[in-house]
């Protein structure tokens, strides 16, 4: 009967030892530790660009906290959608009121974060609780658009140029022009030759020389 006790004794030691493992691994891989404190706040954004709810926040580039949750609301105050980012804090960070909020990414295509840059010093910190609006990401939409206009404006110019349309157009199509400025060109070379090789003459040149 003894034996039988020590071995159940045995096994729940052993079962209480794994439970506690798995704690740790637990609380380990989803980045939970229970010393740390720390405040809530939250960040709202017209467009949240693919923005994930467990995403890491830094401060001045450097890792304070965590995202615990995205969700769409409805303003009443302005009467439209937004999206509402909860994030943790880290009590060691302080955060400027006028601080601003901005979601980048890790790389061209990497993993999207909340950037927090720095506000003026001396104006007060934000609390647990507070409510902050966010800087809108560009949506790369929009680059590709802004790009491929750019693109067009520089092959209507070109284009232009090559007709001779414009001043710059005129004078590469004139040859008479062209040919002047060649020349000139041709005499500064001559010129800054001469001096490299004869310094001398710079400072005995005659006058309307």
């Amino acid at each position: 009967m003894d034996n039988i006790r020590a071995f159940e004794l045995k096994v729940g030691i052993f079962i209480l030892i794994g439970i506690a493992i798995l704690f740790l691994i637990v609380f380990s891989i989803g980045d939970i530790n229970l010393s740390r404190t720390g405040y809530r706040i939250r960040v709202l954004f017209n467009f949240a660009n693919g923005m994930g709810g467990t995403a890491p926040v830094r401060l001045a580039g450097v890792g304070v906290g965590q995202a615990q949750g995205i969700k769409v609301i409805y303003d009443e105050k302005e009467k439209m959608t937004k999206a509402e980012l909860t994030v943790w804090i880290n009590d060691s960070a302080k955060i400027e009121r006028d601080a601003k909020f901005t979601i980048n990414t890790l790389g061209l295509l990497g993993e999207k974060y909340l950037e927090i840059y720095p506000g003026t010093p001396g104006i007060g910190f934000l609390k647990a609780g507070d409510t902050v609006i966010g800087k809108d990401p560009v949506p790369m939409e929009k680059i590709t658009e802004n790009i491929s206009r750019l693109s067009d404006s520089v092959t209507v110019i070109v284009e232009r140029l090559k007709n001779g349309e414009g001043t710059i157009g005129k004078l590469l199509k004139e040859d008479a022009i062209y040919d002047d400025f060649k020349a000139i060109a041709g005499n500064f070379k001559e010129f800054s030759e001469d001096i490299k090789s004869h310094p001398w003459k710079l400072l005995f040149r005659p006058r309307g020389a």
